[in-house]
């Protein structure tokens, strides 16, 4: 099922009231041994739709609609098929707006290329973890309707080493039906617009000394939709990693949708500063492959997906030069934001301002007043909808 390319997106504003959100597991069939999520958000004037599965490699697929009355289709015989071209649709087909997808492909040897080059020389290559040969559990056991939350566990369906003997691999994932803050740490700053994708690694034993690890991300775009790598830098506070340290953000996507991340990982189920892991990413490569086995972007796009539409990738590595934060913790975890339109952005906290106000002295506590409107009149706005176009 080839579709045709984007029409200009000009979305009506989202809805001043929250959105109605909700999550429903392996929507039309009643078994257990595959995973397929479906998060929906229905504004007063268009819906979102995010489609999370491990059927091949773990993905998620991002619809936007017109109108409230979308809704997802799933042919299951076609879909656990070796043809899923076509089994996954969205209904009425002329509602769709725009239609992305992301995929995670595989945790390969540490990169090269995105490392310092005092490290390159220390470089040692292990076997690829290829995640659609992992088998994973049934994420209905996870599902938390109220919180919004499931999670994705798994490990290789072959493990020779015994490396996942006692390990796992997971992606955690949030819906949001406000806007907000996390308390945890990275403490992503999220609208109703965007969800929350956590890749955890926890138990698995290190690849040798100086072990670091990789996540692989590819994302699939509609022909015409031309996609960035961004690089955006501010001075932190008390957020992440520490007060007033330049921190880097990423942003990977187009006008119409994104996937921002910190440049930090962490090596702690509660995440303190001190954890933190360094976060290196390569650069944004067109992927001259073909699509890694992913049956649901295969059933939403096509199986001419590889020609038809646009497919990047961009290697995301995690430790720094002496690379044994996760020999001694044996966690690692990475958190990641995706949604549709542009990704939020960070302003001074409360604290880095009044810090300033008394460091600087009187006019600094006039500027400050002015900057507390600024950061209530965004508050206020973000706890509406941004327009998506």
């Amino acid at each position: 099922m080839v579709k045709g390319p984007p029409r200009p997106v000009n979305l009506p504003l989202r809805p001043l009231l929250p959105p109605q959100v909700s999550m429903q597991y392996n929507p039309g069939w009643n078994g257990s041994s595959v995973n397929l999520l479906h998060v929906r958000a229905v504004g007063s004037n268009d819906t979102l739709h995010y489609v999370w599965s491990s059927i091949g490699a773990p993905a998620v697929l991002l619809v936007v609609t017109e109108g409230t009355s979308s809704a997802l289709r799933v042919n299951w015989t076609q879909l656990l098929s070796p043809t899923p071209d076509g089994a996954i649709w969205i209904e009425p087909a002329g509602s769709v707006v725009y239609s992305t997808a992301v995929v995670f492909t595989k945790v390969p040897p540490r990169d090269s290329a995105v490392f310092p080059t005092a490290a390159k020389c220390c470089l040692v290559f292990y076997p690829t973890y290829d995640l659609s040969d992992f088998s994973w559990d049934s994420v209905n056991r996870t599902l938390n309707h109220t919180a919004l939350t499931a999670e994705f566990v798994g490990g290789p369906a072959t493990d020779p080493s015994g490396s996942f003997s006692n390990g796992s691999l997971a992606f955690r994932v949030t819906a949001y039906e406000t806007s907000g803050r996390d308390e945890t740490l990275p403490s992503l700053l999220h609208t109703a617009n965007s969800s929350k994708v956590e890749f955890v690694l926890a138990g698995a034993a290190p690849r040798g000394n100086s072990s670091w690890f990789a996540l692989e991300v590819a994302t699939v775009e509609e022909a015409g939709v031309v996609q960035r790598l961004r690089l955006a830098r501010s001075i932190d506070d008390e957020y992440t990693p520490t007060i007033f340290e330049v921190s880097a953000g990423r942003a990977l996507g187009s006008t119409l949708s994104f996937l921002q991340w910190k440049a930090t990982a962490y090596g702690s189920q509660a995440p303190k500063r001190e954890d933190s892991i360094q976060c290196h990413s390569g650069s944004l490569k067109a992927a001259n492959w073909t699509l890694p086995r992913s049956s649901i972007v295969l059933a939403y796009f096509g199986e001419g997906v590889g020609s038809t539409y646009t497919i990047n990738a961009v290697n995301i590595s995690f430790g720094g030069e002496d690379g044994n934060i996760y020999e001694e913790k044996r966690y690692l975890s990475w958190s990641a934001l995706l949604g549709f339109g542009q990704p939020p952005k960070d302003t001074f906290s409360p604290l880095v301002i009044s810090i300033m106000a008394v460091a600087l002295g009187t006019p600094m506590v006039l500027l400050v007043v002015g900057s507390c409107v600024v950061l209530f009149a965004q508050g206020k706005r973000y706890t509406e909808y941004e327009p998506i176009n």
